[in-house]
Order: C-alpha cells, then sequence, then structure tokens
C-alpha cells in the first residue's frame, strides 16, 4: 500500500487506498425457474469477494498520477471487519433485489522523509494512520424474460449508492517537534445501472449450473460495467457457487480515482425459500 505524506501543515493524502473506493457491489444470482408462479421466493446471498486491484490516481493538487497495484494479500492484511451480502425476492416474472457491502480499513505507517533545512537534508519521521469505511447499497427491480428450469434471464435496472469515509491521522516523531494532525472527509455517489443477470443448468437433474451476470452504469462516475461467470450445484436447502468476477470503473475528468480495475474470484451461499 503507497502512501504519501507532506509536513508542516501540507495535507496528507492517501492514493493507493483509493482504489478501495469503487462501487463493487455483490451480484445476486437468479434463483431457479419456480414450479408455483404466484408464489413468493426469496434468495439470500451471502458470498466472499477477492481482487487484485490496479488502477491509476491523481495526485492532490494537480501533481500527477499514481499507479495502484495492490494484490489481494495487502487488501486483506489491512481489514478490520467486512460484510457482503444480498437478497433477491421474485413473484412470477417480476422481482427486484438489495445487494448491500461494507469494508472497514485501517493502516498504519512509520514513514520517513527528507528534508532541505539550511543547505542540508534533514530525515524526519511520523507516524500515519490511515482509515476508510465503505458503504455500497444496490437496489434493482427485475423482471424475468426467460424461466425455464434449465435456464432463467432477468432484465433489470436501478441505482447504486456509494458511501466514503476516509480518515488520516499523523504524528512526527523524530525529531521531536509535536506536530500532529487529523483529517477526514465524507461523501455519496449514485450511479444508474441496467443489465441481465441468471442461470444456465445442465446435468439430468439440473443440479449443476453456470451463473452469470453483466451490468453497465453511470452518473457520478463516467462508466461502471461489471461481468461474473462461474459454476455452482444445487442442494435442496440452497446453492453453493464459485465465480470470477472483473470490474472495470472509470472516473471523470478532475476526479481523483481515473481508472480501476477488479479481478479475483468470488464465492458464496445462496439459501432459497
Amino acid at each position: 500500500m503507497k502512501i504519501y505524506i507532506a509536513f508542516g501543515g501540507e495535507m496528507i493524502a492517501l492514493l493507493a487506498a483509493a482504489a478501495l473506493f469503487v462501487p463493487a457491489t455483490a451480484m445476486p444470482q437468479a434463483a431457479p425457474a419456480s414450479e408455483q408462479p404466484d408464489k413468493w421466493q426469496v434468495t439470500a446471498d451471502l458470498y466472499g469477494y477477492f481482487p487484485d486491484i490496479t488502477g491509476k490516481v491523481n495526485s492532490p493538487g494537480g501533481s500527477g498520477s499514481t499507479d495502484i497495484d495492490i494484490p489481494f494479500h495487502d487488501v486483506l492484511s489491512h481489514l478490520k471487519m467486512a460484510f457482503m451480502g444480498a437478497v433477491a425476492v421474485h413473484n412470477d416474472r417480476w422481482g427486484m433485489f438489495a445487494d448491500a457491502l461494507y469494508m472497514d480499513l485501517n493502516a498504519q505507517e512509520k514513514l520517513t522523509r527528507d528534508f532541505q533545512i539550511g543547505g542540508g537534508e534533514v530525515p524526519v519521521t511520523a507516524n500515519v494512520t490511515v482509515g476508510l469505511r465503505a458503504w455500497v447499497w444496490t437496489l434493482a427491480g427485475e423482471y424475468r424474460v426467460v424461466a425455464d428450469p434449465g435456464w432463467t434471464m432477468d432484465m433489470y435496472a436501478g441505482a447504486r449508492s456509494l458511501y466514503l469515509n476516509p480518515t488520516l491521522d499523523y504524528k512526527v516523531i523524530d525529531p521531536p517537534l509535536g506536530i500532529k494532525g487529523s483529517s477526514g472527509t465524507s461523501g455519496t455517489s449514485w450511479d444508474g445501472i441496467v443489465g441481465l443477470k441468471g442461470r444456465y443448468a445442465f446435468g439430468d437433474d439440473h443440479q449443476w449450473f453456470v451463473p452469470y451476470y453483466l451490468d453497465v452504469g453511470t452518473g457520478d462516475t463516467r462508466l461502471t460495467w461489471q461481468g461474473l461467470a462461474g459454476i455452482g450445484y444445487s442442494y435442496h436447502w440452497g446453492d453453493l457457487v464459485a465465480a470470477w468476477r472483473y470490474l472495470e470503473w472509470k472516473g471523470k475528468s478532475g476526479q481523483a480515482l481515473q481508472d480501476l480495475t477488479l479481478s479475483g474470484p468470488m464465492v458464496g451461499v445462496m439459501l432459497h425459500w
């Protein structure tokens, strides 16, 4: 994780961790086609997503840009708490789904930088603590265009909300100048999304299936799209799913985050009733 700081009252900036601000929402998968079209069907999904993160962010003050390359083990080492889950309901061909993703990250670093004082270089060391809390909510209505025991396809439209609360605390410890401070901000972005999702079952008993998902959106962002495909197995109580998920996000001109890609495996348990 790359952190760039400047002392003496200058703004302290977290750059590479901004990659985690992206709206990487979950993809609740379609339930099998119901044999009772007038009955409500509910699917609850608990999942874990383990991506590598690459991209580019603009530095504060127009001082250039920084490339991001954060492997999953670095993300995991700074993770304090996370929750990922979704729920979907259907009645006949109509339905809706909601998704929530929460992350609480915290990184502590001891950083040293040389300053020019009186014609010479003086090293200054500071303790820096960076925190990030992020909530991502997605809500969409959907219509089932294909309802077959071996194949389902839902088309949907909705909105995605992203709330961010990054914080930073620092204290100069060498030399002991008594310089310390903190900063924090928060904000919410909204994007409209459209897409399709479903599953293709195979085998004599239709227990094996391929889940798929694709969406595209824009709004406060210039473009965001994501896709998923994998393999699943159905039990009488629900499904186990393993998939590969890819997300690309492009920011508007002047935004801190310009390009971002998340790519990695996702595993989940889906319960139907």
